[in-house]
């Protein structure tokens, strides 16, 4: 699994906006409770980002491998940080099909112990090239 840090760059494709494909909603790119039908979807139903990556946003929360911390910033570098080495909860990003639309800005997080279940989260697998 990437870093909640890995996870963003991936995500942002080199974009600074709410969302990877701009400062407003725009279904063409996620699946979320507005668009969702409330199911959950295979992926590259929607439009990729700018690096042709698939569902960086909405379908489901991606859980990342750091362990959360509110306010990461002020305890960590600001460029790839890598958060606490233990805590409770873990890290999920990129919203869901059950969410609203803000769930599924570049930089929304949220947190779950790591046993918790739900058909709203899954992973992404990543590699070093």
């Amino acid at each position: 699994m990437p870093t909640e840090a890995e996870w963003e760059y991936a995500c942002r494709a080199g974009s600074r906006t709410a969302y990877y494909w701009g400062k407003d909603w725009d279904g063409q790119y996620a699946w979320c409770g507005e668009n969702s039908g409330t199911i959950i979807h295979e992926v590259a139903g929607r439009k990729p980002n700018a690096w042709g990556l698939y569902d960086m946003s909405g379908n489901i929360w991606e859980w990342c491998q750091d362990s959360y911390e509110k306010n990461i910033y002020p305890f960590e570098a600001r460029t790839d940080p890598i958060g606490p080495s233990g805590g409770k909860y873990r890290v999920l990003r990129g919203g869901s099909w059950y969410g609203h639309t803000e769930g599924c800005r570049s930089a929304s997080r949220d947190r779950r112990t790591p046993g918790y279940r739900s058909a709203a989260y899954g992973f992404r697998v990543v590699r070093t090239p």
